[in-house]
């Protein structure tokens, strides 16, 4: 069945009908509702469901657009969307206490304040405790340091051959092999067991230890130790 037009009541064949606004109209009967010029798909202005030319579009103010009905409908979804949060927020909090209180800035900045409190007096009463179970130790080695102080005598003839010379006898055993070796670079040694030296310092009785590093003794100041095999060369 064939519909009507909006503006005639009349029926619309489908040769000269127009299907806009939600309505259908004649080719002839879709005209402005103030001039009545005829319009077509591409020059009309909708208001209302009414077809305008441009000229004749009714002017609305920033109030007027605001309560159009595509505006109030958008304005009650976006308030409808808004109680659905509510609610559903209002029902994951329920029954949790003061939990969302204690998800505050505020709360948040106390409750890490009493943390940092909290963990200032655990620490002050474990340093107490440790020094409270260390200080009884502390005693004895002092009583009993008191007896060996009269034994000297024996004390320095046991122990008159103190470690660092025999380091130093350990140290030299490397044999002499005649070998004798310029310093192209300076050196400064990086370790007690090696020697430092300046370029075009001699170094003797040197004995190969890898590929790297050798073991010699600086002619000009008689001490001994590791070098680096690549600051030198054979002479």
């Amino acid at each position: 069945m064939n519909p009507l037009c909006s503006r005639c009541n009349r029926v619309v064949y489908p040769t000269e009908k127009v299907n806009c606004l939600d309505k259908f109209w004649h080719k002839g009967c879709f005209s402005c509702e103030v001039c009545k010029m005829t319009l077509n798909m591409k020059n009309y202005k909708g208001f209302e469901k009414r077809p305008y030319c441009n000229a004749h579009y009714p002017k609305t103010s920033f109030t007027s657009v605001a309560d159009t009905p595509e505006n109030l409908r958008l304005k009650q979804q976006s308030k409808m969307q808004s109680q659905v949060l509510y609610k559903e927020e209002f029902e994951k909090n329920k029954g949790k206490g003061f939990s969302v209180v204690a998800d505050t800035p505020e709360m948040q900045r106390i409750k890490k304040t009493q943390d940092q409190i909290s963990n200032i007096k655990y620490h002050e009463e474990f340093e107490k405790s440790r020094m409270g179970g260390e200080a009884p130790p502390h005693h004895p080695p002092q009583q009993q340091n008191t007896t060996p102080a009269y034994q000297p005598p024996a004390a320095s003839q046991n122990y008159h051959y103190e470690p660092e010379p025999v380091r130093q006898a350990a140290a030299a055993p490397p044999p002499s092999s005649g070998k004798r070796y310029r310093a192209v670079y300076d050196y400064t040694a990086a370790d007690e067991d090696e020697v430092s030296f300046v370029d075009g310092d001699l170094i003797v009785d040197v004995q190969p230890i890898d590929e790297g590093w050798m073991y010699g003794r600086v002619e000009r100041t008689g001490q001994q130790g590791m070098l680096p095999a690549n600051y030198v060369e054979a002479i």
